[in-house]
């Protein structure tokens, strides 16, 4: 059972109130094939509608994060029945991209190694990002001669701005674990092999936070981007109606004058 375990290509864990997600392929730096695309999918939904899972962590094992697309899984099911490039990202790419974006639960991403295409562009969907020290990520598809896809073309200039976004692309050039810290594309370093053990910690102080709280914020973060200063404001009136009315507003407000931790249910 456990050599089965070792072998898939992606490990699907819940560990409490915490769903981790391992991209298994080390031999071949993680490479996303379509089998751990429907995977990563599948999983990140049934975390969606599960309510008790309150956090979700992605990451990988071996010495990277993600090469980005197998181009071998790729050509071999192109010279199967042909597709575009542009119908393979629309269903399966893009999807994934945007339910990290959309789900209205945390998702953390631990990079253990290497993190370049399609790769980045996952670990860059993600909400809260923990690297190793010794990590990088690369924006690759300029040397296959593509266009940077699966959102990275959205997400680079809001960390780097245009100019650095676009010399990133251009040049294939590797970004360092430390220039993306100090850059804000990723949220803590930390040394190698402790990883995990920081995304567990970030994990338990995110799961012990109101979660409809958690919830409309990133709803609200995202919506942002679409919103001028006055709409957004409106938007969070809004939502500040809606938060005002749960038991976990009152249990806050009741735990802080009574000078005690407080116990929140999600309601």
């Amino acid at each position: 059972m456990a050599e089965a375990l070792q072998t898939r290509p992606l490990l699907v864990e819940i560990n409490g109130a915490v769903m981790t997600l391992t991209l298994n392929r080390p031999n071949v730096l993680n490479a996303l094939t379509l089998e751990m695309m429907k995977g990563l999918l599948e999983a990140l939904k049934k975390a969606e509608k599960d309510k008790n899972i309150g956090c979700v962590i992605l990451t990988a094992s071996g010495r990277a994060f993600c090469a980005g697309a197998d181009l071998g899984d790729l050509k071999k099911r192109q010279e199967e029945a042909p597709f575009s490039l542009g119908d393979e990202l629309r269903r399966h790419f893009n999807p994934l991209i945007l339910q990290i974006r959309r789900m209205e639960k945390p998702v953390i991403g631990a990079v253990n190694g290497l993190a370049a295409g399609a790769g980045a562009s996952l670990i860059l969907s993600t909400d809260l990002k923990i690297a190793s020290r010794d990590a990088k990520f690369i924006n690759a598809f300029s040397r296959v001669g593509l266009v940077p896809d699966s959102g990275m073309t959205y997400f680079m200039p809001r960390f780097l701005g245009m100019s650095l976004a676009l010399e990133y692309a251009w040049t294939a050039k590797p970004i360092t674990a430390e220039e993306a810290f100090r850059f804000g594309w990723v949220n803590r370093l930390a040394d190698p092999g402790q990883v995990m053990d920081e995304a567990r910690k970030l994990a338990q102080e995110l799961i012990a936070a109101p979660p409809l709280a958690i919830a409309l914020t990133k709803r609200a973060m995202n919506r942002s981007f679409e919103n001028n200063l006055e709409t957004q404001m409106e938007y969070e009136a809004q939502l500040q109606e809606v938060l005002g009315k749960t038991h976990d507003h009152a249990e806050g407000v009741a735990a802080f004058l009574e000078k005690r931790k407080p116990r929140f249910e999600g309601r």
